[in-house]
């Protein structure tokens, strides 16, 4: 009975893993239309955090449309204003729906590395009428960066995708998908962009 086990280990140690040879990209994106940010407010995050622990709440305060806008803005721990980074890849997963690539796969093949990476850009302060639950209008501040760009710092598995393949999928991504509110995944057109040619 002892010797199918020790066949056993010995195909066990025989198996051969590939190895998963890894790089390292940086690609610069451009705007090809206004991006606008909105990071969550601490304000809102306390009330939410409030009402889900049945705190008893002071009522609204006054809106502070400068405060509101401040606290739209992404920023790196040097304070500079910036996007989330999950933002890029997401949406070049999305646009694998138009190139051709599987979704699931896409995902475990390359990373946008950090949490936040810095956009280049002067910011603007936005007003904006949305609706919000039932239909309820209100009031948004939020940042608008006109001409924006920013540097992606990308890992990628080279022997499951190619740099072109990263190259096309952010272009895809940056044309029918983009980031940020408005974007056109969410029928809007704001957040598009382009990987940067020699000259940007």
């Amino acid at each position: 009975m002892a010797a199918p086990k020790a066949k056993k280990a010995e195909q066990m140690i025989g198996i051969n893993i590939p190895q998963i040879a890894i790089q390292h990209l940086k690609v610069k994106v451009v705007g090809d239309s206004p991006l606008i940010t909105h990071a969550w407010n601490p304000k809102a995050i306390q009330q939410i955090k409030d009402k889900q622990g049945r705190k008893a709440t002071t009522g609204k305060e006054a809106r502070d449309p400068q405060a509101d806008y401040e606290a739209a803005f992404y920023r790196t721990d040097d304070g500079k204003p910036a996007m989330r980074s999950i933002a890029f890849k997401d949406a070049m997963v999305s646009a694998c729906r138009d190139a051709d690539y599987k979704m699931t796969e896409a995902r475990g093949r390359f990373h946008v590395e950090g949490e936040l990476v810095e956009i280049i850009g002067e910011p603007r302060f936005r007003e904006d009428m949305v609706r919000v639950g039932m239909g309820t209008a209100d009031i948004r501040y939020r940042p608008e960066f006109v001409e924006w760009s920013t540097t992606l710092p990308i890992t990628y598995n080279s022997t499951r995708v190619s740099p072109e393949q990263i190259i096309n999928l952010l272009n895809v991504a940056g044309f029918g998908v983009g980031v940020g509110e408005w974007r056109p995944e969410k029928n809007g057109q704001y957040g598009r962009f382009h990987v940067a040619l020699e000259n940007e």
